[in-house]
């Protein structure tokens, strides 16, 4: 019981959101706080979690702690909370946000999971948040190499924590950190969100790449020229590229355009064989963050002048029905330029 109590790091977690990844991330932060309320937005979800100990819609099989209570009362959820985890899809962030914060003490500390860049405004999801919940400087984010099936699974991972402030990302650190989840830290909080987001747009264009029957070297080299793309939005926000080389970059990169856990690579197959992202994500459940991200993305790289090609082809793809040999055509019809251009070294 004295070794129990000393790891805690925290009496009572939140965490808004019960997709695959909310529901994954219950795991982590169990071992280390007393309980751990999780907020849903279906009323069905949250029985289901608290009758049975299990998620009727995502990851079934996992087996929640026995501190996890569900609900779908945001006063509920964030009453005592001692941190704020938020992972809902990045379309919702905002108005979530909006709701919970007469709910969440000014310093209570908040961990975005949620990737994006917000349609509209260009803001990221750290931003959303803290506008929305104030405080900006106890906001957080997370980000690296990490499906949800393999974290339920207690599979090894990594990730990296960003904020402003040192002591909210040690905090998170804590938190999380175990034998099969590394965690490491940083403060830049733009690095990891533009990474976090530009790498879901990559890999429906690998998905797409696959079921057009494309080999290793052609996913090597969309996978490298995406990154070059994230390196070069990087550049122009502000921050720092060398972050694009880690967890939240290149580590995010090739697990979410190699791996059959990926709704965004899996989308992009099933878009070749005809299938719409409604359906696609009616079938699934899932959302497909990099649809979104592919028209957010476009519109903060037109703004800073920044040549996105390979998030022009996705978009033009999926919102201007562009037939697919027009898209090929229009990348491999570019004259190759410098490899590093565009990228602040």
């Amino acid at each position: 019981m004295v070794a129990k109590e000393q790891s805690l790091v925290a009496e009572r977690v939140c965490v808004i959101g019960s997709g695959s990844w909310g529901t994954a991330v219950t795991s982590l932060v169990a071992p280390r706080c007393e309980h751990i309320a999780l907020w849903c937005h279906e009323e069905s979800v949250a029985k289901g979690i608290n009758e049975t100990g299990h998620n009727p819609v995502q990851l079934p099989d996992f087996e929640f702690s026995p501190k996890v209570r569900a609900t779908t009362s945001l006063a509920d959820a964030a009453r005592d909370a001692d941190a704020i985890l938020l992972v809902v899809p990045s379309a919702f962030l905002r108005g979530t946000c909006a709701q919970l914060a007469p709910y969440v003490a000014d310093d209570v500390p908040v961990l975005v999971l949620t990737k994006g860049v917000e349609r509209g405004t260009g803001c990221l999801m750290a931003d959303v948040a803290a506008q929305e919940l104030g405080t900006p400087e106890r906001v957080a984010v997370l980000s690296g190499p990490n499906h949800a099936e393999e974290i339920s699974q207690g599979t090894i991972s990594a990730a990296v924590v960003a904020a402003p402030q040192v002591d909210v990302a040690r905090f998170f650190q804590r938190l999380l950190v175990c034998p099969s989840f590394r965690v490491y830290v940083t403060d830049d909080v733009a690095g990891v969100e533009i990474c976090a987001a530009e790498k879901n747009v990559i890999a429906i264009a690998c998905g797409i790449a696959v079921a057009l029957g494309a080999g290793d070297n052609t996913l090597a080299a969309l996978m490298t020229r995406g990154l070059a793309e994230i390196s070069r939005i990087a550049t122009a926000i502000g921050a720092d590229p060398l972050t694009c080389m880690g967890l939240a970059g290149m580590g995010d990169l090739v697990v979410t355009c190699t791996s059959q856990h990926s709704r965004n690579r899996t989308f992009g197959e099933a878009f070749v064989g005809g299938e719409s992202l409604v359906d696609y994500q009616r079938r699934t459940g899932m959302v497909v963050e990099g649809a979104e991200a592919a028209a957010s993305i476009l519109e903060l790289a037109q703004a800073h002048d920044v040549q996105v090609p390979i998030t022009q082809a996705v978009y033009d793809l999926l919102y201007s029905n562009m037939p697919l040999t027009e898209a090929i055509d229009a990348l491999l019809g570019r004259n190759p330029n410098q490899e590093f251009y565009g990228v602040d070294r």
